[in-house]
């Protein structure tokens, strides 16, 4: 089942929500303001519905607050060093809006647009535009997200995106998860395990060094399971203000990334993905 309702305004726009639910009562809304996941609510091991993603009650909070909370992420997630890239023999200078460099799409990236919505079938797809040069990319650049919820409880997110010229593109969803429930406090007892023991090792600033580094037998090394809080304020890691990697992962094609589990709610999640990188934050 699939419903849609207004959500606030944004300079007398409507901003709309959209929620899939599934027959065992899971669900999944998403705004049409940055095609943001707002809420996915799921049963727990004694059945109570449990909000496992954070997001927030109004549109004045998304537009006030950081850190990119639910939102798709474009046209490039992460970082470009020195905010230039080459591409075709030509550099192209993007928006720093990190310090010298540039995170996320610029200050005017895909978490910032109101995205198009249509209903096609049992998914709900948000599409937008981006016109040549934008935030100092070039080519006109159109994609779509297209989200669904099965009845088993796979959310799937298919990124779809087309360019009338070379371009960089990278797109991703920035959601924050909490497996205990939205609002249970910290998640430093979750037990992770990553299907990957190399990460790309960075500078001082997060800028990729080039390296691909092994995890093996450091505070990065979650091939084993462990909780959260093993290592978050170790020194090594103290620069970067805990956990926040990109780990790479082997195969090719739909293949199994990630694992979170909450002991206190019972509730476990597992990723998968066609890329080649899972960042951990």
């Amino acid at each position: 089942m699939i419903k849609t309702g207004v959500f606030g305004y944004l300079k007398g726009k409507e901003i709309l929500f959209v929620t899939i639910e599934n027959a065992k009562g899971a669900s999944v809304t998403i705004l049409n303001l940055g095609a943001t996941v707002h809420s996915i609510c799921v049963p727990d091991k004694n059945g109570n519905i449990v909000d496992v993603c954070l997001g927030y009650d109004t549109v004045g909070e998304y537009l006030e607050n950081g850190g990119y909370v639910g939102a798709t992420i474009g046209r490039c997630a992460n970082r470009i060093g020195a905010s230039k890239f080459v591409l075709n023999g030509k550099e192209y200078a993007v928006d720093p809006n990190e310090g010298k460099n540039h995170l996320h799409g610029g200050a005017g990236g895909f978490d910032k647009k109101i995205w198009a919505v249509a209903i096609k079938g049992d998914k709900a797809v948000f599409s937008c535009s981006a016109p040549h040069m934008e935030s100092g990319y070039p080519g006109n650049f159109e994609c779509s997200v297209a989200f669904g919820l099965s009845d088993d409880g796979c959310l799937s997110l298919e990124y779809t995106a087309s360019c009338d010229e070379d371009t960089v593109a990278n797109l991703t969803n920035h959601a924050y998860f909490n497996l205990a429930g939205h609002g249970e406090g910290n998640v430093l007892n979750h037990i992770l395990t990553l299907d990957s023991a190399t990460y790309t090792a960075t500078d001082d600033e997060s800028i990729p060094t080039g390296e691909l580094a092994s995890a093996c037998g450091t505070v990065l090394d979650f091939t084993k399971g462990k909780a959260m809080s093993e290592g978050i304020e170790d020194k090594s890691i103290a620069v970067y203000g805990g956990f926040d990697h990109n780990f790479c992962l082997d195969g090719e094609g739909m293949r199994h990334a990630a694992k979170v589990y909450c002991p206190e709610s019972g509730i476990s999640m597992d990723v998968e993905t066609t890329l080649e990188g899972i960042q951990f934050y």
